[in-house]
């Protein structure tokens, strides 16, 4: 019996800062964005983009699984807005976010808040990460 092999996308990404300067971040897909530091300038801060992730991730999520439960021809839109609050004692963290999904189609709400549970607590990667205490293995060189 053959091996059975799951083909993954490489995912990274790299920031780069100098002495002055805002960082400048480059996927290893390609993708290479600007960061903002200041919330009066235009663009994404480091929290915008956890934000951006977890609610594009949901979204995702949110399609994969109204396909799961059969109703992927009866959606039209989903959206999420992620927002947080970050913790008043130290270290500096997101203590809770907060997740508004606006899911569209020709479902009742129980669809609804099945698709949003699915999504949220079983198939985004991001949302389980951030659930999951994940471990870091950090490297210093120069």
């Amino acid at each position: 019996m053959g091996e059975l092999k799951v083909r993954t996308r490489e995912t990274g990404a790299t920031a780069v800062v100098g002495r002055t300067g805002f960082p400048h971040v480059k996927s290893v897909t390609g993708g290479e964005l600007d960061i903002v530091t200041s919330p009066s300038q235009p663009g994404y801060g480091p929290l915008d983009l956890l934000y951006a992730s977890l609610a594009s991730c949901l979204v995702l999520s949110a399609r994969i699984a109204a396909s799961r439960f059969g109703v992927l021809d009866r959606l039209t839109e989903v959206s999420a807005k992620v927002t947080g609050e970050k913790a008043h004692d130290e270290p500096s963290r997101v203590a809770r976010f907060d997740i508004e999904f606006s899911i569209k189609g020709d479902f009742d709400d129980t669809v609804r808040h099945a698709i949003a549970e699915a999504a949220e607590a079983e198939i985004c990667t991001i949302s389980n990460t951030l659930r999951g205490n994940p471990d870091f293995a950090t490297r210093v060189y120069g």
